[in-house]
């Protein structure tokens, strides 16, 4: 029988180091009182770089023999919105070395995750010779837990910033496989036309044009008497849009189009490391949106795996036909909670921009309790209505139900209420229409792409099943 992969510490991080610089948080007002601990010295050479302890300035003090002795990282006058992930920037600000928290850090496990997540850089095609900084976990951090979470982080940005022609249906699936293999997981695929006699026909007619079979990817992990979690994961490599072909400019981050998947698969890393008490199933329908004489048209009716036709009205609306096959395939087993991601529409971020994913749930206790974590674990996402006056907007003269509206209303919105008609029986059901891209860097988080809440689902389950 196999057995999990040992823990080891995230490359960024350290057990101990006695030589580890000091890192100073200060706020503007005892910047001074920080820097005369190290001598007067330090005080000195921190008043003539006249640094004040503003938000995101570092300052390396020198001792007698111009050694490093110790860093000052200021925070400003109170913690921004970023808080205390502003230790995210360390790993860009900070000369190649090993360092420590010291005082000032009012939460030193964020910290610590911000400065393993800001030592990110995607290097599959363009080496980095960045030389490494190291950071020593403080005493009462769990630093393999920290580590768990930013290396599945780390694989879920790798996974979206790698390109379609490296990163399709079967690079995917393959990603699930290591991940099944990891945590002794199983794993079903279907692949290719097995899909239509295993009744996903959406799936399969998203996928069919392109030359790389499309499937749907099954993972189950952990005891079938454990409350069943459902996770689901848009995987579309690459939209081209279909016969309702994008612009140039709305297909350049196309590749990030599976982001869904990816944070789906990040979760699941995050759960699985950390041993939580749940059935996990792990549901990813991964296409390439492509072209060809087999391509679906506008127009078209769909059957699908729910047994509700579905007129096409718009090919560049593909995500939610694939996800709909896989969420009726998630009701069937009546699961306690669905959790499903995708990067489905432009209205989102319309709405709320890139940082700001909404959900939808019909459940209010639950999107409170989700709305509240998301802040604390700064993985911030926020509540839209399922409006149901708006599912008039997805009538259908000639089938159940026409996948987009017929205006240009409420688009995140009416994508929701689509999906909801494919979930009846799951106890809770949540849906995220994610960006799963960071446009410019922040602390913690790079330029590219970013699993958005999954380390949300992380902190929603272990406050709900954790031991």
């Amino acid at each position: 029988m196999r057995t999990p992969q040992a823990p080891v510490l995230h490359p960024a991080l350290l057990e101990s180091d006695s030589t580890a610089i000091p890192v100073v948080a200060v706020h503007t007002q005892n910047w001074s009182v920080a820097a005369a601990r190290f001598g007067s010295l330090a005080e000195q050479f921190a008043k003539a770089q006249d640094f004040r302890g503003k938000d995101g300035s570092c300052l390396c003090l020198p001792g007698a023999d111009g050694r490093t002795v110790a860093v000052l990282f200021g925070l400003g006058e109170s913690l921004n919105e970023d808080g205390v992930f502003a230790a995210g920037r360390l790993p860009n600000l900070l000369p190649a070395g090993q360092y420590r928290l010291d005082s000032g850090w009012p939460d030193p496990e964020l910290a610590v995750l911000a400065f393993a997540l800001g030592s990110y850089r995607f290097t599959r095609y363009k080496q980095s010779e960045q030389q490494p900084r190291q950071l020593v976990v403080p005493e009462g951090v769990d630093g393999e837990a920290v580590s768990a979470i930013a290396k599945a982080v780390f694989m879920g940005r790798d996974l979206i910033n790698t390109p379609a022609n490296d990163m399709g249906p079967q690079e995917i699936e393959d990603a699930a496989c290591a991940l099944a293999d990891q945590f002794c997981a199983n794993i079903c695929v279907i692949r290719g036309d097995d899909l239509l006699e295993a009744n996903y026909p959406m799936i399969h007619a998203v996928g069919r044009a392109s030359t790389r079979a499309p499937r749907l990817i099954d993972l189950v992990w952990g005891q079938a008497n454990h409350p069943k979690v459902t996770l689901i994961g848009k995987g579309v490599a690459f939209d081209t849009g279909g016969l309702n072909i994008k612009p140039d400019a709305s297909m350049l981050l196309m590749k990030k189009d599976m982001s869904g998947a990816a944070t789906a698969l990040t979760a699941a890393s995050m759960i699985m490391a950390a041993n939580l008490p749940v059935r996990l199933r792990v549901l990813i329908p991964a296409v390439e949106n492509a072209i060809s004489g087999s391509a679906f048209r506008p127009g078209d009716v769909l059957a699908s795996r729910k047994g509700l036709s579905v007129e096409i009205g718009n090919t560049d609306a593909e995500g939610r036909l694939v996800l709909a096959d896989a969420l009726a395939l998630a009701d069937e087993d009546k699961p306690e909670l669905v959790l499903q991601y995708a990067t489905l529409t432009g209205a989102a971020r319309v709405a709320l921009g890139p940082d700001l994913p909404p959900f939808y749930t019909k459940n209010d206790a639950l999107a409170e309790q989700i709305m509240q974590l998301g802040r604390e674990v700064h993985d911030p996402v926020w509540r839209l209505p399922l409006w149901n006056r708006y599912r008039s907007m997805l009538d259908s003269k000639i089938a159940d139900i026409n996948h987009v509206s017929s205006g240009g209303f409420a688009g995140s919105i009416t994508a929701a209420l689509f999906l909801d008609r494919f979930c009846e029986q799951a106890r809770d059901y949540v849906h995220f229409d994610i960006f799963g891209w960071t446009p410019a860097a922040r602390p913690g988080r790079s330029e590219g792409g970013e699993p958005q809440a999954a380390r949300l689902t992380l902190a929603l389950l272990q406050t709900r099943y954790g031991k």
